[in-house]
């Protein structure tokens, strides 16, 4: 999983809606091969539960054909040659919160049964027990298959530094929590595994004398083999990194001014995408620079490279658009039109959702909307479409997702019936990736849990410290949009 640098002397530093874009989502759009008009066909009803329910039951089963003999959901398979799929060498601890979110997500909606689903988390969590860790946390990298740390990378014998990632800890802290949730017999031990993992480790304190050196922000990480700290903090408010901070946050581990520490865009006289609107504002005492971009019309929050799932995995467990509708769940909203407006009325691609995926020639890269990113270079759409962003997008216009997906299945033949979606098109070339990635699946397994079943996995997420701390701060945000 790629990770984006936020500087810590940026972060350190800062102390309208348009037309419908579910319209647009329907509307015609070239066709793959012909760049004739395809007319509009697709449209929501709850007749397709069904078919999201098939789309689930085929996630749900790349998932367990990514899964090892030990227990650890590997970062890939490649899907297109003859015969059962070679799980991958390496794993990553967000790749196995996956795999446990997935399963609890099989054992919801019916897919499998208590005693299936109690056997393969039980299984996974013996593995996790196992794996080498450091201040209660787990490297980047493992070998799927015998949990070893991973020391030369696969294919290319490329050296691995041992390297303890927050944002990557904090997605297989979200799935030990679902597991734990949902599995009784397993909450003593689970607990275990997580009473060392203290969130301040990553946190720098806020030092208002030098906001540079002390942002009150996380590090990205330190390399264990030095103990030496990444350069960057995770400065940007609307990325993947804030569950990360929800975590610490919850547990009491990081203080809660860390939130409005936190950047909606980089300070007005910095250099970012475009020149921000917005205002200072104080909150608990915090001066908070509550900035904005616009886009097509629309004032959002931006991500840091204008990417889908920075700004929505997150909400997939943390119900921000319901704590926080007129902040959180209006720039979510826009942010998902943002991205379909892209592909469709800007770039005219007939097809939209661009978040970091499998190149479909092989490889991984970032992609996104440009635009709607801090990065000055920041993440480019390319023609290349994920099918996870579309899954995403369902809570934000449901309609013009599964039109999306459904275009990219009937155009490209993008959607394989054992395993789901394959991970990227690009759909200038029709190029379909070979692969299924892990993180990728993870994220559509959740996103139809939340669509079929809401509140499935956010369960863990709506007590304790998530109510008592979490919430009265999305409570209290006011974004400027």
């Amino acid at each position: 999983m790629d990770r984006r640098t936020f500087l810590a002397g940026a972060a350190g530093a800062a102390g309208a809606a348009g037309a419908g874009a579910a319209a647009l989502a329907v509307g015609a759009a070239p066709a793959a091969a012909t760049g004739t008009p395809r007319a509009p066909s697709f449209s929501p009803h709850t007749s397709d539960t069904p078919l999201l329910r098939k789309w689930f039951h085929a996630t749900h089963h790349s998932i367990e054909a990514m899964t090892t003999d030990l227990g650890l959901a590997a970062d890939k398979i490649d899907v297109s040659g003859p015969g059962a799929p070679v799980p991958s060498r390496q794993t990553s601890p967000t790749n196995i919160g996956c795999g446990l979110w997935t399963t609890v997500a099989a054992r919801g909606l019916g897919v499998i049964g208590d005693g299936a689903m109690h056997r393969r988390l039980a299984r996974t969590v013996a593995a996790v027990e196992k794996l080498e860790r450091h201040h209660g946390f787990w490297l980047n990298w493992y070998d799927a298959h015998d949990g070893s740390v991973l020391t030369s990378w696969p294919g290319t014998g490329d050296p691995v530094r041992p390297f303890l990632s927050s944002v990557d800890n904090a997605w297989l802290v979200t799935g030990l929590r679902i597991a734990a949730h949902a599995d009784p017999a397993l909450r003593h031990r689970i607990a275990r595994l997580l009473a060392g993992a203290d969130w301040s480790y990553f946190y720098t304190p806020y030092d208002p004398a030098d906001p540079v050196a002390g942002p009150g922000q996380l590090r990205g990480g330190f390399w264990t083999d030095t103990g030496e700290p990444t350069a960057h903090h995770y400065g940007a408010l609307n990325t993947e990194p804030r569950m990360a901070s929800y975590l610490g946050i919850a547990d009491g581990s990081i203080p809660t001014d860390h939130y409005w520490h936190l950047l909606r865009t980089m300070l007005p006289e910095h250099e970012q995408e475009q020149r921000p609107g917005g205002a200072y504002v104080t909150i608990d005492g915090v001066r908070v620079w509550q900035g904005h971009y616009t886009y097509r019309g629309r004032k959002l929050v931006p991500t840091w490279g204008g990417s889908m799932f920075e700004a929505l995995m997150v909400p997939l467990f943390v119900p921000e658009p319901e704590w926080s509708p007129r902040a959180w769940g209006t720039t979510h909203d826009r942010y998902v039109r943002g991205q379909i407006e892209h592909g469709l009325a800007e770039e005219k691609y007939g097809y939209w959702g661009f978040s970091p995926a499998n190149i479909p020639e092989g490889g991984y890269r970032e992609y996104g909307v440009d635009a709607i990113g801090m990065q000055v270079d920041g993440y480019h759409s390319l023609g290349v479409v994920t099918p996870h962003a579309s899954f995403l997008a369902l809570p934000h216009a449901r309609g013009a997702a599964i039109a999306n997906l459904k275009a990219l299945e009937h155009d490209f033949g993008a959607y394989d019936e054992t395993y789901g979606f394959r991970d990227s098109v690009d759909v200038r070339s029709g190029r379909v990736s070979d692969f299924v990635l892990a993180l990728d699946q993870g994220m559509i397994a959740a996103a139809l849990a939340q669509e079929l079943r809401p509140g499935l996995l956010q369960a863990p997420f709506r007590t304790g410290g998530f109510v008592t701390r979490v919430r009265p701060l999305l409570a209290k945000e006011r974004f400027s949009i």
